[in-house]
């Protein structure tokens, strides 16, 4: 790996292509962090540091945003308006034959569905900028607002969830082809010197032996996490080729453990946390039926409780599989075997070879859902006995920053291959 980013580094030197990548990278992430230091007018800082402290379901938000949501920031709500939107196209696409129809059109139908999750996402932020202001408001961090003030700020917060949305498009349209997931994988990153700071101030002499057994776990499942990534089925393919002969051209049809990345990750985070956020904005209400029921919910769905930790599961299991049926299509990948000549050793085209291939994925997704879904849960399920704060947000933020990375490595070699290859034929 090391020598692959060393090559990428004396290729920038010569190659374009590369140099340009790094400087639109570099220039987005520059406007990003800066934007994200820009506070909101009329918040109590020491207040709301307090309550994020206290609050696992706000500080695993504020992981989400890049560190902007406990900032208050003007992109105090980061992308979650533009992943809500991208969950609810996709589902909405399984019940309206028109966004069906467009999934099926390939690059012109994706092109027009990422265009309506960008209008979906404006009221998506004026809705949440709203709710996070009435949180704030009933936690005493921000004072009465005038009706001006109020939509000013909704209108400011708004403005900054599309901007971090079009430098997301701008990395991935110019440089990396996830920007969304590569912004959340640099705010995870930019949390880690606050996440060291809050352990090693609360780092005990007798917590040394449950640091070294955390930290041997933590390396045995970034290990797992980076096998299962590059876990690759490989499905033999023939060619026919009517020269001297019936002769036969065997190459691979690659299926990996894991097709969807991250996507489902992101997905389940943001529906699980929907509940607490709605039960912590009703709790400030004045009924005092309502207030008992939010907190009933709120304990269920704490991210230390075992019905939260379930419903992670199920929600990374169940988008895994939701997503990897968008991006491999078993009936496509047989039609352009069957167009190009080429079949699976055993099974005969057509039909046969949908439900094969259809057997296979299930299998394959089986696998890699259920494991990442395991991970997911794994360290809030450690977090009571090893006593480590804020290690619930660490595995879902490893799981995330671990598959960022390997993609954009994949990436970096497929240029450097590009560019040997140019340098061949030169």
């Amino acid at each position: 790996m090391f020598l692959y980013i060393a090559q990428f580094f004396k290729k920038t030197v010569t190659d374009k292509r590369l140099r340009k990548k790094i400087l639109v990278v570099a220039l987005a992430l520059l406007v990003f962090r800066i934007a994200a230091h820009i506070p909101a007018a009329g918040i109590d800082k020491e207040s709301l540091s307090a309550l994020f402290l206290g609050s696992p379901l706000l500080s695993l938000l504020d992981v989400f945003s890049g560190g902007t949501l406990a900032n208050f920031s003007i992109m105090a709500l980061g992308l979650n308006p533009y992943i809500n939107a991208s969950i609810i196209l996709q589902l909405l696409g399984y019940v309206v034959p028109a966004l069906e129809e467009l999934q099926k059109e390939g690059e012109y139908g994706q092109e027009k569905i990422n265009q309506y999750t960008r209008f979906l996402t404006v009221p998506l932020a004026i809705l949440q900028s709203f709710g996070m202001y009435a949180l704030l408001k009933s936690q005493n961090i921000i004072g009465n607002l005038s009706l001006m003030q109020l939509i000013f700020l909704c209108l400011t917060m708004t403005a900054g969830t599309m901007l971090a949305v079009w430098l997301g498009d701008l990395i991935t349209e110019y440089a990396f082809k996830s920007g969304v997931s590569f912004l959340i994988f640099v705010g995870i990153i930019s949390r880690l010197p606050i996440v060291l700071g809050q352990t090693i101030a609360t780092f005990k002499a007798e917590d040394t032996l449950k640091l070294i057994i955390f930290a041997g776990v933590a390396l045995i499942v970034m290990g797992l996490i980076i096998f299962v990534n590059e876990a690759i089925r490989q499905i033999p393919i023939s060619y026919a080729k009517a020269s001297r002969g019936f002769q036969q051209q065997k190459s691979y049809l690659p299926l990996r453990l894991n097709q969807a990345g991250v996507i489902p990750i992101i997905f389940a985070v943001s529906l699980v946390l929907m509940p607490s956020m709605v039960t912590q904005f009703l709790g400030a209400s004045g009924n005092q039926t309502v207030v008992n029921v939010a907190t009933n919910v709120q304990k269920y769905f704490n991210p230390q409780s075992l019905i939260y930790n379930i419903i992670y599961f199920l929600l990374v299991v169940g988008f895994t599989y939701f997503y990897t049926s968008v991006v491999f299509n078993p009936q496509k990948i047989s039609e352009n075997l069957q167009k190009s000549g080429g079949f699976i050793p055993g099974i005969r085209p057509g039909s046969a070879t949908i439900t094969y291939l259809s057997y296979v994925l299930n299998r394959l997704t089986l696998v890699g859902a259920s494991f990442l879904g395991l991970v997911a849960v794994l360290p809030s399920l450690f977090q009571n006995s090893i006593g480590i704060s804020n290690l619930a947000i660490g595995g879902t933020g490893v799981l995330i920053a671990i598959s960022v990375v390997l993609e954009i490595i994949r990436e970096i070699e497929g240029d450097l291959l590009m560019s040997k290859y140019g340098d061949y034929t030169r």
